[in-house]
């Protein structure tokens, strides 16, 4: 795992082992994509920035842009920072939310940035 990820969580282990979940599935489901770790998040990027991992206190949150607004109870905030635009925060708890539901969001992102 890279040292700056590692430094990223330091203070939130039990998400480190989410993240590394997260990371490795998106990934693999997103060929090409690059990781970059900023100080307050990680980004995921294919040319454009599709996805994000941050923490809220200790829990891991999820962040994806698409062009329209998906209606779940699993979206903790949504909003549309301009016209076409919508930016989804998911809060990811334990393992059996990083399911294929999130990941099927997350390739909508990647698909969605790809065409901007």
């Amino acid at each position: 795992m890279n040292t700056d990820v590692m430094l990223f969580f330091s203070k939130a282990p039990r998400a480190l082992s989410l993240y590394e979940a997260l990371e490795t599935e998106i990934l693999n489901r997103c060929p090409g994509a690059t990781v970059h770790v900023q100080k307050s998040q990680i980004a995921f990027d294919n040319g454009k920035r599709f996805a994000f991992a941050s923490l809220r206190g200790k829990r891991l949150v999820v962040t994806f842009g698409l062009g329209r607004r998906l209606d779940s109870p699993r979206i903790a905030q949504a909003v549309e920072p301009y016209p076409g635009r919508w930016t989804h925060h998911v809060v990811v708890a334990d393992d059996a939310e990083l399911n294929d539901e999130l990941f099927q969001w997350i390739a909508l992102a990647y698909d969605f940035a790809a065409r901007k």
